[in-house]
């Protein structure tokens, strides 16, 4: 196993083929561990979400005070009320930290697994390990990172929050001027610095969902040794679609975030829940075609892969079924054998049974149970919203009478 590994793709954490992982490196990781805030196992996770957390939320909530902006302040949104500071800096990056580690211990038996189940041939095996070493080093990239970072303040900051999430009211970050709004002190902390931090950890996942995809895209250009009835009815892939299920946190994420825009929106605006239904919906798909979209790169070969199958696995049992035909229909039994006992009728239904594998497999190792789990874990932040338009009481009382 050493042997098909060059030297300097095992040389520090995070750099093993068999051991891969998608969050262990860039800039960032290499600055927490500077800052005794995380290990080369991504340990310390309490110790990061409470730092990061404070260091985004807590001045806020100083300079809103001195303001005298906590509950009033003559404002129509004082900091304590602001639904969507709080959720975003104390739910919404805990999580995107958390997801770390959920996403390192998850995927990385990635290239083990392959190797295991000896779906890469062995001619291949350099150009598999190519594909790891290619994502690592783009995982580590600095010039990615200083791009993002310009990014935030460029184009995160002074166009999506000023024109398209900012509140239009007066709120404790912003006060409403004749020339427009300026920013208050606790405002200027919170666009230049809690609002960057964020914004850089989301799209930081953006970028290492690149890098996935670019990786199952280079590993789907390998001719794979898929199995066409194997019984996870993807050709040995399925193992892939259990993988995404360590997105869940930054799919809560999301949901979170998208929930205290429209909580504040609700409370602060007058809008109702209904009003955003197209919103959630596209909000839903549009996570799904992230995180599962990319699977999608193996169906050429699975289709390809299931057609083969068919055909080759047709011919094999056109001949057990005419041989059977013959035995026990036309009189070929020899003289004396019983078809009491006898192992025939058995490896028929066998036959049917592995054609109906073959039959029923996925060109996309998607499973129902993983849409159904990550479109759950999208919409269960936003669920108690629905008690903005339905007391509790009443939904409560609706809920039993469907059930009872």
């Amino acid at each position: 196993m050493e042997s098909r590994a060059a030297p300097a793709t095992r040389g520090g954490p995070g750099q093993d083929p068999d051991d891969f992982s998608l969050v262990l490196g860039g800039p960032l990781f290499q600055l927490m561990r500077r800052a005794h805030l995380s290990d080369d196992a991504l340990s310390l996770q309490r110790r990061r979400i409470i730092v990061i957390a404070l260091v985004a939320w807590l001045p806020l909530l100083l300079l809103s005070a001195i303001d005298g902006q906590l509950l009033g302040g003559g404002v129509a949104v004082p900091f304590l009320l602001d639904v969507e500071v709080h959720v975003r800096f104390l739910l919404v990056l805990p999580l995107l930290i958390a997801a770390e580690l959920v996403v390192h211990q998850r995927m990385r038996s990635l290239g083990k697994v392959f190797c295991e189940r000896q779906l890469v041939p062995e001619g291949a095996q350099s150009q598999f390990d190519a594909a790891i070493a290619s994502a690592y080093r783009l995982r580590n990239s600095v010039a990615a990172e200083i791009l993002l970072i310009a990014f935030v303040y460029l184009v995160g900051i002074l166009v999506v929050w000023r024109h398209y999430t900012a509140l239009d009211t007066s709120t404790w970050y912003a006060t409403a001027a004749a020339d427009g709004s300026s920013l208050t002190p606790a405002g200027m902390w919170f666009c230049f610095i809690s609002l960057p931090v964020f914004q850089f950890l989301l799209l930081r996942w953006y970028f290492r969902l690149f890098i996935w995809t670019r990786l199952l895209w280079q590993v789907s250009r390998i001719e794979l040794r898929l199995v066409p009835t194997h019984p996870d009815r993807a050709g040995g892939l399925a193992f892939v679609s259990t993988m995404v299920h360590a997105f869940i946190p930054l799919l809560m994420a999301h949901g979170a975030l998208f929930a205290g825009n429209l909580a504040n929106r609700i409370f602060h605006l007058g809008a109702t829940l209904p009003q955003y239904r197209l919103e959630i919906l596209l909000l839903v798909l549009v996570l799904l075609l992230l995180i599962l979209g990319p699977l999608a790169v193996f169906a050429p070969q699975l289709a390809r892969a299931k057609r083969t199958g068919l055909r080759e696995y047709g011919t094999l049992a056109q001949r057990y079924v005419r041989e059977f035909d013959t035995k026990w229909l036309r009189g070929g039994a020899p003289e004396g054998e019983t078809l009491m006992g006898s192992g025939d009728i058995q490896s028929l239904a066998d036959l049917g049974n592995g054609f109906e594998v073959l039959r029923s497999m996925r060109v996309i190792p998607v499973t129902k149970d993983a849409i159904l789990q990550l479109t759950l874990a999208t919409l269960a932040p936003i669920a108690p919203l629905v008690l903005t338009i339905m007391p509790l009481e009443d939904l409560l009382r609706k809920l039993f009478g469907m059930l009872f």
